[in-house]
């Protein structure tokens, strides 16, 4: 059974008045005086955390994991007067401040704009492989199925005090880095190896961590980290997330040793349907991968499910998924829990407050 590990991005926020609160540094060194083993890391803006939980098999472990630590990063920033909120963007007006460090640094001195507004939150799945060639043979085979998970994972409608039109608008930001987005298919992990080298080669990347493809190789673990998600909202959505990227790169592996190929989707249609996705995520219509046409969002999501359902009834997850998105089709999602809230309250900082409720619930 391949293991399974998540990385979420969390906003600081001031309870009450929904405000950010850049306070990483003061919450990471009240983490340093605790017991807690170090799961919370700064990310490139201070009004924001990082959690990562342990490689897991089974899903219910998985959960009480991304709970767990969840509930951490609360009570670390309620020490220093903040807490924390699982939203992909931030509602409110906010003019982030970037993190101490010379990488971050140079961040914002290469890319300007594009690094000092970059104030969003995803979650980050990793699924073990047994190789880099077995894992880049999943990169191929599953790049037509990512925009699904984003649709799945949309949780940002609001941007800047406005509603952007948008269920993930953190996907919109997040592509004006210069190497986001989906990729060719790489034929190899030679193939893989070469084109990250030719980017780097350009100059215009600081290093191999800015490789942020939708999909990778993880650099630090022998892992797929699929990258193409927001935060989720609810954190039985982020399980739901990871039980379904398992299976796609079970899915995607045996299809590799079966010596079915990979997609000739062009990146053009993969943006395309990103695209789509992010505009609609769960309301709407996307793009199925299996037509590049339209259709309303439930048959492509269980298209996928369909896709993937042999390597979920494997791994004892089928239940799970189907009953877990009965319930995400019927809340709407992050996107359309905020929109729900603002739409009651015609307040963005309610929406913040119903946030942190719910991240911890």
């Amino acid at each position: 059974m391949r293991t399974v590990g998540v990385e979420e991005e969390l906003l600081l926020v001031e309870p009450g008045t929904g405000e950010p609160r850049a306070v990483a540094g003061a919450v990471l060194a009240a983490q340093a005086e605790s017991d807690d083993e170090a799961r919370l890391e700064s990310e490139l803006q201070r009004e924001q955390l990082e959690t990562t939980t342990r490689p897991q098999v089974s899903m219910s472990d998985l959960a009480r994991e991304v709970r767990r630590w969840r509930a951490a990063a609360s009570e670390r920033a309620r020490e220093v007067g903040a807490d924390v909120a699982a939203l992909a963007t931030f509602p409110l007006p906010v003019d982030p401040s970037v993190s101490a460090g010379k990488r971050y640094r140079r961040l914002v001195e290469k890319f300007g704009l594009t690094a000092q507004e970059q104030l969003t939150c995803g979650c980050h799945v990793h699924v073990s492989v047994d190789s880099d060639e077995e894992g880049v043979a999943v990169l191929d085979r599953m790049r037509p199925w990512l925009s699904i998970l984003l649709a799945l994972s949309a949780n940002s409608p609001y941007w800047q005090g406005c509603d952007s039109q948008y269920s993930s608008y953190r996907s919109q930001v997040w592509g004006r880095w210069p190497s986001a987005g989906p990729t060719e298919a790489f034929g190899s992990a030679e193939g893989y190896r070469t084109h990250v080298q030719a980017l780097l080669e350009t100059g215009t990347l600081l290093d191999e961590g800015m490789i942020y493809f939708d999909a990778r190789l993880s650099r630090n673990y022998p892992t797929v980290e699929v990258r193409v998600a927001d935060v989720c909202l609810d954190a039985d959505d982020t399980v739901l997330l990871a039980a379904l990227v398992r299976g796609l790169v079970e899915t995607s592996a045996r299809a590799w040793r079966a010596g079915e190929p990979a997609s000739t989707a062009s990146v053009g249609l993969l943006r395309l349907g990103a695209w789509q996705a992010a505009r609609s995520g769960i309301a709407g219509r996307l793009v199925h991968p299996l037509t590049w046409n339209p259709a309303p969002a439930e048959e492509v999501i269980g298209a996928l499910v369909d896709h993937v359902a042999e390597a979920l009834s494997d791994a004892d997850d089928l239940t799970f998924v189907k009953e877990s998105l009965d319930r995400l089709l019927s809340h709407g999602g992050g996107a359309g829990i905020q929109r729900a809230t603002y739409a009651r309250t015609g307040d963005l900082r309610a929406v913040v407050d119903d946030a942190i409720t719910r991240t911890v619930a």
